[in-house]
């Protein structure tokens, strides 16, 4: 019986040691991260948390730019505090596919999405230890940015696609 217990007790240490090893260092691939609301200002810009992934730092750090102003077009800030508009500032889901061009145009890089956000909020310290993940083939970076969205909302009706 004792033999049996250690029997078991060893197969089950090394199916968890092995598994470990397999999984160390690509965790940061598989996981999304959603965007979360760290406060509103009274120009009705939005202060967010927002992760992107890419390349090197300077890459992660534009694409969660453009995930942040993307998520507050079409999906709304429902993580973190209650401040952040939950509702997207465009309600109309057909919106994004009927205007596929535009917005194509509108999120490339050094698109016209880059004057809607920045990291003007981002502490010193937030900049010494950014939240970070890495594997091998790319970086995952936490980043703090403004979103302004009551600009952002002028601009969509100044373009029609908001009517």
């Amino acid at each position: 019986m004792k033999t049996v217990k250690i029997t078991i007790c060893s197969i089950i240490v090394l199916f968890l040691t092995n598994c470990a090893t397999k999984s160390k260092g690509k965790i940061a691939a598989n996981i999304t991260y959603e965007i979360e609301c760290m406060g509103v200002e009274l120009d009705g810009s939005q202060t967010l948390k927002s992760w992107g992934t890419g390349r090197n730092y300077s890459d992660a750090c534009e694409q969660a730019k453009k995930n942040a102003v993307r998520d507050v077009l079409f999906v709304g800030i429902k993580k973190g505090r209650d401040e952040c508009n939950a509702i997207p500032i465009l309600i109309d889901l057909q919106a994004k596919f009927r205007n596929e061009d535009y917005f194509n145009k509108f999120f490339a890089d050094g698109g016209e999405y880059a004057q809607y956000v920045n990291t003007k909020d981002e502490r010193i310290l937030d900049k010494v230890e950014r939240d970070k993940m890495k594997n091998d083939e790319s970086r995952t970076h936490g980043v703090v940015v403004r979103v302004l969205r009551s600009e952002l909302k002028n601009k969509m009706i100044k373009d029609g696609i908001i009517k």
